[in-house]
């Protein structure tokens, strides 16, 4: 049997893991730090310094990557070492790589299966099998992946054939594991992905339960865009003295991003939208609705309107549809995709130069993962948000979350209607704040 193949401290540049060089890319949890038997110089700046396998680095070569994430340099030697890792950095800063490449690396031959990748939604588990493939394709590793929404026949088949590495969604697998089709004695890798959405979701006791039966001696990585207190309990269950990272803002969305917000009378929101994408030069535009019926609407909209091709992904469309939509998307079939937050978390689309969202969202970290979907990998891109005034006050919570006051703009030679949000007096700003709290706000005149 093919075993994952620690690396010695020397050859995976351990010091990494020493203060000096983790202060210089972000935020570490400094009491589970080991001290190094000696301080490197400089930190790292290619993946060859990191040290993944020859048949890895001529994968990530390929893929036409230079240099790693803040994310990835620290996390890709302490997870060679065989250490447990918690790890967070902002949305599209390349977490899913941070624990691909290594286990890929430590992977070796194929053999049984010996990796278990835990993913909230089949969205992002279709994703990171595309990384597993992208990048151990040299290797000749197998990978595969199982969800809900689907026939169990070629999964089943998948599984009888052997693989290395399972990706997972919990439901799923805990189906196949009840049917004896998944045996998970010989894992030794266990990795917990975007685990603040699994919670939110409330998979945390089918995680807890996926936990119990995997080996206990085993190497266990949680990695999430955000970490809030609630999975302290499931770290403490789960993980044995990780190695904690933290790349950036713990809260913080992405600094390559520019956040604006576009205040209107609620009356014309989906105008403004519609009259938002026209003005708008962009590459390519992620929409996104608090519901399934205003996303059904603008797609249509917009489609009417024969300029844009357009895409739509939530909930109630079919798995083949959604895929399809995703991958119509990143290729560029589609110019436009619009969709509820099933979509927001996690999903890997290069090349995004804007998102729009057509409601301020009343959870902030909704907006983080929400306006992640641009400015990815270390490139810039724009933030709207369409702002009516009973919305102010989740507006001001995303601006206290993300640290940074948000610049109101106007788009030129749009027929505005009367709202207070547009009425820099005073007393208007006065009468906003009273109408907020008392529930009520005022439609007027149009103004320009």
């Amino acid at each position: 049997m093919a075993h994952l193949q620690r690396r010695p401290v020397s050859d995976c540049q351990s010091a990494l893991a020493g203060k000096r060089r983790l202060r210089q890319k972000g935020r570490v949890s400094e009491e589970i730090i080991d001290e190094p038997a000696e301080q490197p110089a400089e930190v790292p700046v290619t993946f060859a310094d990191l040290g993944l396998s020859e048949a890895v680095l001529a994968g990530v070569t390929k893929a036409g990557y230079e240099r790693p994430t803040g994310i990835q340099a620290q996390a890709i030697p302490v997870i060679l070492e065989g250490r447990d890792v918690i790890g967070s950095s902002q949305t599209g800063s390349g977490k899913t790589a941070a624990f691909a490449l290594p286990v890929l690396s430590m992977l070796g031959a194929p053999g049984k299966l010996r990796v278990l990748i835990l993913e909230p939604v089949r969205e992002l588990a279709a994703q990171v099998e595309e990384q597993f493939l992208k990048y151990g394709g040299e290797a000749g590793i197998r990978s595969l992946l199982i969800h809900g929404g689907v026939g169990y026949g070629k999964q089943r088949e998948g599984l009888e054939r052997g693989v290395d590495v399972l990706i997972a969604t919990p439901g799923r697998l805990l189906d196949l594991m009840q049917q004896r089709a998944i045996d998970l004695r010989d894992l030794e890798v266990l990795i917990l992905d975007e685990v603040d959405r699994m919670l939110d979701m409330g998979f945390l006791p089918d995680v807890r339960r996926i936990v119990q039966k995997c080996p206990e001696k085993r190497q266990t990585l949680l990695f999430s865009a955000t970490i809030p207190s609630e999975i302290a309990s499931l770290a403490s269950f789960a993980l044995k003295d990780p190695f904690k990272i933290e790349v950036g803002r713990p809260r913080g969305a992405a600094t390559t991003v520019s956040h604006y917000f576009y205040p209107v009378n609620r009356l014309q929101r989906e105008e403004l939208f519609l009259a938002l994408l026209k003005e708008t030069e962009f590459k390519s535009v992620m929409v996104f609705t608090r519901t399934k019926s205003d996303a059904d609407l603008l797609a249509a909209r917009v489609k009417s309107q024969g300029e844009f091709k357009v895409a739509l992904m939530h909930g109630d469309i079919a798995q083949k549809d959604r895929a399809k939509a995703l991958g119509g998307f990143r290729s560029g079939e589609f110019d436009v995709i619009i969709a509820t937050d099933v979509a927001a978390r996690g999903l890997d689309v290069t090349g995004v130069s804007h998102v729009i969202n057509y409601s301020v969202p009343e959870n902030p970290e909704d907006y983080v993962h929400r306006i992640g979907r641009t400015g990815r990998a270390e490139k810039e891109g724009d933030a709207f948000t369409i702002l009516s005034a009973d919305e102010l006050p989740a507006a001001e919570a995303v601006e206290r979350f993300i640290g940074q006051k948000v610049e109101r703009r106007r788009l030129p030679n749009f027929d505005y209607e009367y709202t207070t949000l547009l009425d820099d007096s005073r007393a208007a700003q006065n009468s906003l704040r009273e109408s907020l709290s008392r529930g009520r706000l005022r439609v007027g005149k149009k103004r320009r």
